[in-house]
């Protein structure tokens, strides 16, 4: 991507619209104790915070996904912007906990649908052998919401009350719209999808999707289940200060930054080596944290790792679903997002559960690495099969026949 192209701007632009989406998504988890002290419930109530947000992604990522398919993708993108945006003056405004889940769920809704056209333009603006980097650019904007957003958010939640974090997100996010509206492509790329409804929803038959689906929501769901209620367990068990909270929480961010950096670069070589790698790292530090969560030292380190791993594997899973998607790739696309959030949802609601139930703020992280498990167990089918296809086509071709499957 040569500094004189255009491709950059546009790309920097949908990375600013996740920017402002990641901070709402993931600065909730860093302020669940000023929330939930303000509405009168307890952190593992205001854990479905989270939850909410995570359904409001799952439910309007194929929807709102399906709704605009046809539609040019750059008003496509700043009218997802601006739902975000009502969503989070919503949020500010909410009288009490039964109205803030209903914002956020509201919140959520454009979530997905922005992520999965955003990729998709980023990609077609690059060579073959630069999709990784260039999605990895996009979903760099979550990564920095991690280490400027979510901190300064929790920051002003602590100081100030979280109503006037959820109205700075608001003020991002009308931001973001402007940029995307400026400088995302004004005309959509060629050959960019079948715009087939039938199409695009018939890609979720394809086994390989539905395998790199399912290592999302298990994978990632394990993540979820403790990375939800780092604030209670970094005050309650590690010992640290609510102000030291965001500091940790920039470190987890930077984490992301790099992981997103690498990931994207290993992608564009093995999608498949690149999600084993990030699910076998989950796993580890996951029990590491179980283990380790009394040393402050120990587990700054293994959340840093936590947040490398979690970005790493992003461009990895946009790329699996979209070259297995059979020139259907939109809807599919979004589709990630609510498998991501499918994961958030699971993993939040069972990291609550075992705290509730008494298992104490190191629980989590027990769970969460037995659901990680789960998810390395369904890459490894996607690899047994991608290989069996491999074979079949390369006897077909052998014959005479069709071009190769897409490999990871």
């Amino acid at each position: 991507m040569p500094r004189s192209s255009p491709v950059p701007i546009a790309i920097l632009a949908l990375a600013l619209g996740s920017f402002g989406i990641g901070t709402t998504e993931f600065v909730i988890m860093g302020m669940l104790p000023q929330v939930g002290g303000d509405l009168g419930v307890d952190v593992a109530t205001a854990g479905q915070y989270v939850s909410s947000y995570a359904i409001g992604v799952v439910v309007g990522a194929p929807l709102l996904t399906a709704a605009t398919v046809r539609l040019p993708r750059r008003w496509t993108l700043v009218g997802l912007l601006g739902l975000f945006v009502v969503g989070n003056l919503l949020s500010a405004l909410a009288p009490g906990h039964l109205a803030l889940l209903a914002t956020r769920f509201l919140t959520g809704l454009p979530h997905g649908a922005f992520f999965g056209v955003a990729v998709l333009v980023a990609a077609s603006l690059v060579g073959p052998h630069r999709r990784g980097r260039a999605m990895a650019t996009v979903l760099l904007g979550l990564s920095v919401a991690n280490v400027v957003g979510v901190p300064s958010g929790t920051y002003i939640a602590q100081q100030f009350g979280w109503r006037w974090t959820f109205g700075a997100i608001a003020l991002i996010g009308l931001a973001a719209m402007t940029v995307v509206a400026a400088f995302a492509p004004r005309q959509d790329p060629a050959a960019a999808s079948t715009g087939s409804i039938r199409a695009e929803l018939g890609a979720f038959a394809r086994p390989q999707v539905l395998l790199t689906l399912a290592v999302v929501v298990f994978g990632l769901g394990g993540l979820f289940a403790s990375y939800s209620y780092v604030a209670p367990m970094l005050t309650a068990v590690t010992g640290l200060a609510d102000s030291t909270v965001p500091w940790v929480l920039v470190l987890v961010g930077i984490g992301m930054t790099a992981g997103s950096l690498v990931g994207g670069r290993l992608a564009d070589l093995s999608t498949l080596g690149t999600l084993a790698a990030g699910l076998a790292l989950v796993v580890a530090v996951l029990l590491g944290l179980a283990v380790f969560l009394a040393s402050a030292p120990a587990a700054i380190a293994l959340l840093f790792l936590l947040g490398f791993a979690s970005l790493g594997m992003g461009p990895a899973i946009q790329m699996r679903v979209i070259d297995h998607a059979g020139g259907a790739p939109t809807i599919v696309s979004a589709g990630v997002q609510s498998a991501f959030n499918m994961a958030n949802t699971i993993g939040a609601w069972l990291g609550g559960a075992v705290i509730a139930a008494g298992a104490g703020l190191r629980a989590p992280n027990v769970v969460g690495a037995a659901l990680a498990l789960t998810g390395l167990l369904f890459l490894a089918g996607s690899a047994v099969l991608e290989i069996r296809e491999r074979r079949t086509t390369a006897a077909r071709v052998a014959a005479g026949g069709q071009q190769p499957v897409p490999v990871g």
